[in-house]
């Protein structure tokens, strides 16, 4: 059995907090201040409902918590910066203050939103449209030197062959953060798994993720709930443990390096099995 290189990054983040890529599979836990997400929507979208499940996801084993205040569902309604600030600056507030040795990263696709969340606490920039939706997003990066989630997405499915186009589509995002003056070690990748994607592109993709491991950058894998699991299994969105963690497994295997996930606990343990056989195998491949 082979098992891909994993990257090794060190971060020292805002207020001195660090991470470390390259030693296990990192765990972002999700955490929707939203009344509209498809799966958890108005669940934590008051403060104390918030830091609450914060609380519990550190608790389960997140190494970074990641606070999104606009649903991304298919046929999502897009809110204003306003709305979105209202939702989510109490809340990185309020988490940096009471844990403030946990990363957090702020999951918007909006320049403003994004600056004014490093600024309130937040230590990573997770961009859904993978810095071309807002021509300033890859600057905010640059200006707060943060590590930023480039995740896949384009206007449309039209793909000649998805896995090569995703790639593509990958390294052109990669290109805009270098020339915005983002450092490499500070760009991670996220396949876009449910992101204008039908089943098929999402299985191709999902099955050919060492191809965007090979782009040499950390990989994100974030399937939690998403359809896909959902109509492979027939199940609803709360049924879907055993598929999550099947398919973060198969990332883990394939070098993905951080995981986003609802159910962290569960998540955490099949995570730390993957660990003890690929890392040993990958850690025996850098002492040969």
């Amino acid at each position: 059995m082979s098992a891909p290189t994993f990257w090794k990054r060190s971060y020292t983040l805002h207020n001195d907090v660090s991470l470390e890529l390259g030693n296990r599979t990192l765990i972002m836990g999700i955490l929707n201040v939203t009344p509209d997400s498809f799966s958890d929507g108005g669940k934590h979208n008051t403060l104390d409902l918030a830091v609450a499940h914060a609380q519990k996801l550190i608790e389960d084993g997140a190494d970074i918590i990641d606070i999104g205040g606009e649903s991304t569902r298919p046929g999502f309604t897009p809110v204003s910066v306003d709305e979105e600030l209202e939702r989510v600056i109490p809340v990185i507030q309020a988490i940096a203050a009471k844990f403030p040795n946990i990363p957090l990263s702020i999951d918007t696709y909006k320049s403003e939103t994004a600056a004014k969340a490093l600024d309130a606490g937040a230590h990573i920039i997770n961009d859904i449209w993978c810095l071309k939706y807002d021509g300033q997003m890859a600057d905010v990066a640059a200006q707060y030197q943060c590590p930023v989630i480039l995740n896949h997405n384009r206007e449309n499915s039209d793909y000649a062959a998805v896995v090569q186009d995703v790639v593509s589509d990958l390294k052109y995002s990669v290109e805009l953060a270098l020339a915005a003056g983002v450092k490499h070690e500070d760009i991670w990748l996220d396949p876009g798994i449910g992101f204008a994607k039908g089943y098929e592109e999402n299985m191709e993709v999902h099955a050919h993720l060492d191809q965007i491991h090979a782009l040499g950058y950390p990989v994100l894998l974030g399937t939690s709930r998403k359809k896909f699991i959902r109509d492979t299994l027939q199940v609803e969105a709360s049924e879907t443990l055993e598929g999550i963690i099947a398919s973060n497994v198969i990332g883990i295997a394939q070098g993905c390096q951080i995981v986003r996930v609802h159910d962290v606990q569960a998540m955490k343990k099949a995570a730390m099995l993957a660990d003890a056989i690929l890392y040993r195998i990958s850690n025996k491949k850098e002492h040969k």
